[in-house]
């Protein structure tokens, strides 16, 4: 479907060569302070033209508002937004006429529907995330969830400071480092899952930071070796995948709906809807299942307000589905971009074999543009399940006190 979330709905139409794509936003509350000029931060950071590291493609992804606000205030009601598809070269994709693309969504989608877009990857494309045809794969709906995304951002930091920042963590086998070393099998005798650096950076770091490097990693010695890489990949006319780390800080407790929409699985719903990705952990992931539970299990403390919170956090903030009020991290993982310029051995679509030379203009790397659309997502998942948790307190609110329960049952008031 082309439709996410509960109370805070997105729906995103377009195809990657059509006059425009868009969303449709649904349940964002009224009263928000929001203009084109806070959503089109994000989209300046999505789309290509960047550096000598994106696709060439001059894309200004302007965003233009059709409903929902009046004099800069948002009304409660569906917002609407297009951005226009400028820079268009079908022709570029002539050859998928005879060719389904490697790796590309074009015979799945003509299995599955019997009809397919005559160019490009049509809703398969990441200009659906609104950054346009550069690795096709890549590029539909991002333009339409980084702009609802925006929105959602906007309303979580305003009202209840949550901060969502996401940086790129590797590229190919170059990564930034993140624990020392690996489980001893005959001991157990195990660093922590994550190193204390890895835990600083990820305490403490800001957009302004990860926008430094072109690569958006936020370490610069690997910083520079990734761009190295994905030059290398650039001039060899290939492509490298890699992984976006993210981290959302400052939500309250009580986020997810167990079973079936925990936190952690909501998050992985979102994270592999965007195109590209292969992969997503949460928390120490498939490092955690290395270590013993004795060196992995997060120990609850008293915080200084009083509330209890846990002395690590191997868990990524989020316990039994549900958030702990502690930082959540997650990792998603990248492939590279399907479409290369090397000439490839494949065959038609009616199984003749044959040669695929693909034309256009492509990025060798999409991690350093997926850093918002990561962000985006995340954003649209917090915002409906917070409007989710929201309305079930403000329904047990106006309800009589009541006072029968054991003490067991209910959380202990915090001590002065």
């Amino acid at each position: 479907m082309s439709t996410y979330g509960t109370l805070f709905r997105v729906s995103t139409f377009g195809e990657s060569h059509c006059p425009s794509i868009g969303a449709i936003i649904d349940g964002c509350p009224p009263g928000l302070e929001l203009s084109a000029a806070d959503i089109q931060v994000q989209m300046n950071r999505r789309r290509p033209g960047q550096s000598d590291l994106t696709t060439p493609r001059n894309e200004k992804d302007a965003v233009l508002l059709q409903s929902g606000i009046e004099h800069g205030v948002t009304l409660g009601t569906p917002i609407a937004l297009i951005v226009r598809n400028e820079d268009q070269r079908p022709h570029d994709y002539s050859e998928t006429d005879l060719y389904p693309r490697p790796s590309h969504a074009d015979y799945t989608y003509l299995e599955k529907y019997g009809v397919k877009a005559s160019s490009g990857g049509g809703r398969s494309s990441a200009r659906e995330t609104a950054a346009k045809r550069s690795s096709w794969i890549f590029i539909i709906v991002q333009t339409a969830r980084v702009a609802a995304g925006a929105i959602a951002e906007k309303y979580l930091k305003l009202a209840h400071g949550i901060e969502i920042v996401a940086f790129v963590s590797g590229v190919g086998k170059v990564h930034i480092p993140v624990t020392a070393a690996s489980v001893d099998e005959e001991t157990d005798d195990a660093p922590e899952p994550l190193s204390e650096e890895f835990r600083t950076l990820l305490k403490n770091i800001s957009r302004d930071e990860v926008d430094k490097h072109t690569t958006r990693c936020p370490h610069p010695d690997t910083a520079e070796r990734m761009k190295q890489r994905i030059l290398r990949a650039k001039e060899a006319s290939d492509s490298i995948g890699g992984t976006v780390t993210c981290v959302i800080r400052n939500l309250p407790a009580g986020l997810g709906e167990p079973v079936f929409d925990k936190f952690e699985a909501k998050l992985a719903h979102a994270m592999l809807s965007i195109p590209a990705t292969k992969g997503f952990e949460i928390g120490s992931g498939f490092r955690g299942a290395e270590v013993p539970g004795s060196k992995h299990n997060d120990p609850f403390v008293r915080r200084a307000d009083g509330s209890l919170g846990t002395q690590t956090n191997w868990s990524g903030g989020v316990q039994g589905g549900i958030t702990n009020r502690e930082d959540v991290y997650f990792r998603v993982g990248f492939k590279p971009p399907a479409t290369i310029s090397q000439a490839q051995a494949t065959a038609q679509y009616d199984g003749t074999p044959g040669t695929l030379a693909a034309r256009g203009r492509h990025d060798p790397c999409v991690v350093p543009r997926a850093v918002p659309i990561v962000e985006a997502m995340a954003s649209i998942v917090v915002m409906d399940l917070l409007l989710i948790q929201k309305s079930r307190q403000a329904a047990a609110s106006l309800l009589p006190p009541i006072t029968t329960l054991p003490v067991t049952m209910v959380m202990p008031p915090r001590p002065a």
